[in-house]
């Protein structure tokens, strides 16, 4: 017969329930002063604490929501249980034995309940449990664990166990537990069939997943036999009233609090990886359950973390080296501003994850591999960077171009500025140019096509050259020359000069035919030096129609034949015939800028190495930069 607990028995428990004991199972407490303790809500999202725990009057109240109550409601709302399950549950913890009105005894749960679920799977987790340790078919589990370094006692700490081959043998014992067919079902430890129901993990390695306050609430189950009939490595528990994959993470019982007391969280790809890092040092290690780390995730370390304005604390990310891993990196990071705390990621240079590290290395690797963290952000960018040629001015803008869109999600000011200043460091560019496309990328919907590996980060070139050369005339297979901007500042003197070339090419001389080819920088330009050669060189002409008859001869291209033409009419910004001095002055201007680029790319470069490692070729560019100074300096003399 059921019946109602005792009034004095329910005062009792209250009396020897520590509130905050409770609380601090699934929210990170932090004293707030006047005795009272704060955390972030569990009940709604925040980005400040809000929630206060004041463990003298044993009550909870968070003024960003206004829940409120005692330890008893608290374990209702958070577990979505009845008051006499709650109750019970406390009593349990506080040591009390309940009595119930009129000699009742404890309600018996009715099938489906959430307690009714959690009671089957700790039913379920005892039994495979027993079975590794028992049955002979689990040898093939037993070397599993040995061959990656777990003994018995390690699989005892973290509950793995066995589930039997046989299609059956958890539903009978289960049966006789008294559980119905069909609240296993409910449970997902039970599958149906036309035949009828039957185990839904069979011959495989399971790992019991938890919730903060321990209960089981799901599998994890590893395949062990090549006769298994699916295929997939790993199966989890379906979606049921007590497990949703996005909202749980194996290990986070037996890490939150050491998460919390070191303000830091270790995320991994597996189970043998959690297994590794607990028993290598590294007890705030947990992983995901067959899905990508998400935001509910989140949620979960940042109450661990107590993650707010006021605190930071870190989560490091484990990924493989490879497309697979970065592509990882990459998702994490454009969730990164779910956390305040900083965020690194772990990559072991030879691919080994945590689990095959301890094995081949020893316990210290592990916590090595922690210890050389680097940021998320700079681990993204520079995967993303090594795609380009960064000792090209080209390449780097449009690294840049790829690489700034990848803050869009930052809405932190301090870091968007940081981020920027990182990034122009590892691009050798202006901190102001670069902070100005990270703002205007972070601050503007994306582009069609310009995001990573898209190629389209030239996008925004259109009329500057190639984009337009990308579409050609119906009439045309091949394109033509893109043409410059003729008021663009940054080639006035390459058009200068280009003139004189074309009007008056006896004041420029030979000095223009021994130029270098690097002095010219827009393709236009470049194309017309090549015509001055091809016509017998500035040198040898005497000018006049004949010469630019000649020079248009030569064009690659209509759109080179109108420049020509256009260079021809333009007029010379001197009044009068150009002189030589003028000239000189020309063919020194376009000389001293190729240089400043060049000093501007070996600057770049140096910025990018490491001068212990790379000792020997660093000191050989800085030879070359000085080099290049001392030939700025004299260029500069002669304009002066």
């Amino acid at each position: 017969m059921a019946g109602r607990i005792r009034d004095d028995d329910i005062a009792l428990v209250r009396e020897r329930t520590r509130i905050d004991e409770v609380v601090s199972q699934y929210v990170t407490l932090r004293p707030a002063g006047t005795g009272s303790l704060k955390g972030l809500c569990p009940f709604h999202d925040e980005k400040s604490p809000s929630f206060n725990v004041r463990p003298q009057v044993g009550a909870y109240h968070c003024f960003g929501c206004g829940e409120g109550g005692d330890a008893i409601s608290f374990l209702q709302k958070i577990e979505g249980l009845g008051f006499v399950e709650a109750v019970e549950r406390l009593a349990t913890l506080a040591g009390v034995q309940l009595r119930y009105v009129d000699g009742g005894q404890p309600e018996r749960r009715q099938p489906g309940t959430r307690a009714r679920l959690i009671e089957a799977h700790r039913a379920a987790a005892e039994f495979y449990e027993q079975q590794l340790h028992s049955s002979p078919d689990a040898a093939a589990g037993r070397t599993f664990l040995a061959e990656r370094g777990f003994d018995r006692a390690a699989a005892e700490h973290f509950g793995v166990g066995f589930a039997p081959r046989g299609g059956s043998a958890l539903l009978s014992h289960l049966r006789g537990r008294g559980f119905a067919d069909d609240e296993l079902a409910t449970a997902g430890l039970a599958a149906t069939s036309a035949r009828g129901r039957y185990d839904r993990f069979r011959g495989r390695l399971v790992w019991p997943i938890r919730e903060l306050s321990g209960d089981v609430v799901g599998f994890g189950a590893r395949r062990l036999f090549d006769d298994d009939r699916i295929d997939a490595k790993y199966l989890n528990t379906p979606e049921t009233p007590i497990y949703h994959k996005s909202q749980v993470l194996y290990g986070v019982d037996l890490a939150r609090r050491d998460i919390a007391r070191k303000s830091q969280a270790v995320v991994v790809e597996g189970y043998t990886d959690v297994m590794a890092c607990h028993l290598a040092g590294v007890p705030t290690a947990v992983a995901t359950c067959g899905t990508a780390f998400g935001e509910d995730h989140a949620r979960v370390l940042r109450r661990l973390l107590l993650d707010h304005e006021e605190f930071r604390g870190e989560v490091i990310y484990t990924f493989d080296g490879d497309e697979a891993g970065q592509r990882a990196a990459l998702k994490a990071f454009e969730g990164d501003q779910q956390f305040v705390s900083q965020t690194y990621v772990a990559v072991e240079p030879d691919g080994l994850d945590p689990c095959d590290l301890r094995l081949k290395h020893g316990d210290a690797a592990v916590r090595d591999l922690i210890a050389r963290r680097i940021p998320l952000y700079r681990f993204v960018l520079e995967r993303a960077l090594a795609r380009f040629d960064l000792d090209r001015a080209d390449g780097r803008v449009d690294a840049l171009r790829a690489t700034a869109p990848y803050f869009r999600s930052v809405r932190d000011r301090a870091k968007l500025i940081a981020y920027s200043r990182e990034l122009a460091g590892m691009l050798g560019m202006d901190v102001e140019e670069v902070r100005s496309e990270v703002a205007r990328a972070a601050g503007a919907p994306a582009r069609a096509g310009s995001g990573p590996g898209s190629g389209g980060a030239r996008g925004d070139r259109a009329g500057r050259g190639r984009v337009a050369a990308s579409e050609p005339s119906p009439a045309r297979s091949v394109p033509e020359t893109p043409l410059p901007d003729p008021r663009d500042p940054r080639l006035s003197a390459e058009r200068e000069l280009l003139r004189l070339v074309v009007q008056a090419p006896t004041v420029v001389g030979p000095e223009f035919d021994a130029l270098e080819e690097n002095v010219f920088t827009h393709p236009a330009y470049v194309a017309v030096r090549q015509l001055a050669a091809d016509a017998g060189g500035v040198g040898t002409s005497a000018g006049g129609d004949k010469w630019v008859s000649a020079l248009a001869e030569h064009a690659p291209d209509d759109a080179v034949r109108r420049l020509v033409t256009v260079l021809a009419v333009e007029p010379l910004p001197a009044s009068g015939a150009p002189e030589r001095r003028y000239a000189s002055s020309l063919l020194v201007r376009v000389q001293e800028l190729a240089v400043a680029r060049r000093i501007a790319d070996v600057k770049s470069k140096l910025q990018r190495m490491n001068p212990v490692e790379q000792t020997e070729a660093y000191n050989k560019l800085f030879g070359e930069l000085v080099a290049l100074e001392q030939h700025r300096y004299g260029l500069r003399e002669r304009l002066g």
